[in-house]
């Protein structure tokens, strides 16, 4: 090769390094690039790929009563549950469906892989099932469904086989399964009711549904999966859902190529249990109020309240039902059989009511603020008057006389309060029920209160009948019939404020501490001046302490001081078959220093059968008051009682 040759070949040879350095550099720039600059991403990558969130549900809260009794809780349930992320059930997963295949190959009508796939399935764990059949003596049988949509969405959490072990059952397979057996016993807490149906509408009950997760929760950005966790669905339960769940646990697992862990979870933060609340009911009331409602299978509802706190210390619904029954899940069977008698809905405050003769009270209230009678007016009762020429009666038929305000309220005279309303006129009649709250919601801290409740007025029917007003329909009125409907709750409060004379609102279920109760809105005076106000509260007494008041069979005849001041009603609903009767009694007490108030309803059950409320209701507030001062005999004021010998029916 001539020196010329070489010396070109060589330039041809230093292009080739050249661009051969080129290349090197750039694969090492580029490798530099993605282990440098890129690594932290492939790591996040790779983390996800192998790394799995698990969450769980922090054991919900308490519930006591106002003296610490325990009124809801949670007690454990036994499980036996099989790890489908283990490795022997893949294994055997595997050889199932081979087997299956195998038995189908020479069949027609060969089931798709899909099919296949969940038979063999439920064949393993079925087959885990029956050694546990075999040392319980049942006969449990799996569902392919729910196995299925388990495996396919929370595969690494444990497959429930039998979700209500006894704790007999529980310690069999404690010490019969092997330590590296897929299947394994579990506890988890279920909702628990000591006093069953007690309060149950109050209360409220629960169900399972997936957690979602919480905001700050440790790997955010990985696959999860969660268990179920309890969630409140009416009452106090729903209500407060969020105090009462706690804080929910999280692990992070590592997990092999076929998806099976194989570590100690890397990261873990155990759940934290609920708050504890402290209800204002009294189980002592909640329970005597319940007793004599069962007594007689009455139906209706009940509202006591602490006058010093506006606390409730009863709230009665019937029909009811066992909260046990709700836990862990209502079955479709038990929540038919609730339905159908009409035990899911709290009637004290979701069911507005006629409410009948104690709406007299707001009639006097009514004309006396506006001066159109007085405590000595007198109004002539002979059995009926015409208004605008329509005959109206009183309510039982009686001939009273002469009457004035105190006996108009212990008899209860229809004719007296017709006057007063008619004198009156219906817009303060309306005006001052729309003052005493009747017209809206109480803000009770419980879900779902009805907004349904009706003080009609000129407009009022005017626009929801298309007709102008009547002299009838404020005689109507007057008597609590006709348009207006209110909740127990409500004329609990009414009951209340007119004890206080003073307007009491948003009634609470929870036990207040001193620091709420003095950050409570203000009451506003009722306006009544103090003898108009004692007038009325006389009344009422008479109701409860005369022998022949219409409430007598309230009266705490043994009871030295216990002044009660009482109304009692009947509520008439008029259907196209006939007139059904509710029976009202409402009363607070003593009567010359209140601290306690009620209202109450007894539902009729027979069309055109009379219903009234000294003899269907009152009696059962007779107990109830009677184990308030039972409890708190530092209550009774005993100047001046007044003691009636009644024997209750």
């Amino acid at each position: 090769m001539t020196p010329e040759e070489h010396q070109k070949y060589q330039a041809r040879l230093w292009i080739f390094y050249a661009i051969l350095g080129a290349v090197l550099m750039s694969l090492a720039g580029g490798l530099g690039y993605r282990q440098i600059i890129e690594s932290s991403e492939y790591l996040e990558q790779g983390k996800r790929q192998i790394q799995r969130r698990i969450l769980t549900p922090g054991p919900r809260g308490n519930m006591f009563d106002r003296d610490g009794r325990l009124v809801v809780a949670n007690r454990p349930q036994f499980s036996a549950v099989v790890h489908l992320s283990d490795k022997s059930i893949q294994k055997a997963f595997r050889a199932e469906w081979l087997s299956l295949v195998r038995d189908y190959r020479e069949k027609q009508n060969r089931p798709s892989n899909r099919q296949l796939t969940i038979q063999a399935r439920a064949n393993v764990i079925q087959s885990y099932l029956d050694n546990i059949n075999l040392m319980l003596g049942r006969d449990e049988k799996v569902d392919a469904k729910s196995l299925t949509r388990h495996y396919e969405t929370n595969t690494y959490l444990p497959f429930k086989l039998i979700d209500d072990l006894t704790r007999e059952e529980f310690a069999i397979l404690l010490e019969s399964e092997p330590i590296n057996s897929a299947v394994d016993v579990y506890v988890s807490s279920v909702r628990h009711y000591p006093y069953e149906s007690a309060a149950a509408h109050a209360i409220g009950y629960v169900s399972t549904s997936l957690l979602e997760p919480e905001e700050g929760l440790p790997g955010g950005d990985l696959r999860t999966f969660q268990s179920k966790g309890i969630f409140g669905r009416d009452g106090i339960e729903k209500y407060y859902d969020e105090p009462l769940q706690g804080s929910m646990g999280t692990e992070i697992w590592i997990i092999d190529v076929a998806g099976n862990q194989y570590k100690d979870p890397v990261q873990r933060k155990f759940p934290q249990k609920g708050t504890d609340l402290h209800l204002s009911i009294d189980m002592d009331l909640q329970l005597v109020a319940e007793e004599q409602f069962d007594k007689y299978e009455s139906e209706g509802a009940l509202v006591a309240i602490d006058l010093d706190t506006v606390e409730i210390l009863a709230m009665v619904s019937k029909p009811d039902f066992d909260l046990n029954d709700t836990s862990p899940r209502i079955s479709s069977e038990t929540f038919k059989t609730i339905e159908e008698k009409g035990g899911w809905e709290n009637k004290a405050i979701r069911r507005p009511y006629p409410p009948g003769s104690p709406f007299k009270l707001v009639t006097a209230i009514a004309g006396l603020k506006s001066e159109m009678i007085d405590e000595h007016t007198v109004f002539e009762c002979k059995n009926h008057m015409m208004v605008a020429g329509t005959k109206f009666v009183c309510h039982s038929g009686n001939h009273h006389g002469p009457i004035a305000l105190r006996d108009a309220i212990k008899k209860s005279c229809n004719i007296f309060f017709y006057n007063a309303a008619l004198r009156t006129g219906v817009d303060l009649l309306s005006q001052e029920a729309i003052f005493l709250g009747l017209d809206k919601p109480s803000g009770i801290n419980l879900p779902n209160e009805t907004r349904h409740m009706i003080v009609p007025t000129k407009a009022y029917k005017k626009k929801r009948h298309g007709m102008v007003w009547f002299p009838g329909d404020t005689a109507n009125m007057a008597i609590g019939q006709g348009f207006l409907f209110i909740t127990p709750l409500q004329m609990a409060l009414l009951t209340g404020s007119i004890a206080r004379n003073e307007v009491i609102t948003q009634p609470s279920i929870i036990k207040q501490s001193p620091k709420q109760l003095g950050n409570r809105p203000a009451p506003r005076p009722l306006g009544l001046p103090e003898e108009l106000h004692r007038a009325i509260v006389e009344g009422m007494e008479k109701v409860v302490q005369d022998g022949d008041g219409t409430g007598r069979f309230a009266n705490l005849r043994d009871v030295n001081g216990s002044r009660i001041a009482g109304k009692t009603g009947t509520a008439q609903v008029r259907r196209k078959e006939g007139t059904l009767e509710h029976a009202w009694f409402v009363a607070f007490a003593p009567a010359n220093d209140p601290k306690i108030a009620l209202a109450l309803i007894v539902e009729g059950k027979n069309l055109d059968e009379g219903h009234g409320g000294g003899t269907n209701a009152a009696p059962i507030a007779h107990y109830v008051l009677r184990k308030y001062f039972e409890k708190h005999p530092e209550d009774l004021r005993p100047e001046n009682p007044v003691i009636a010998d009644v024997s209750l029916p």
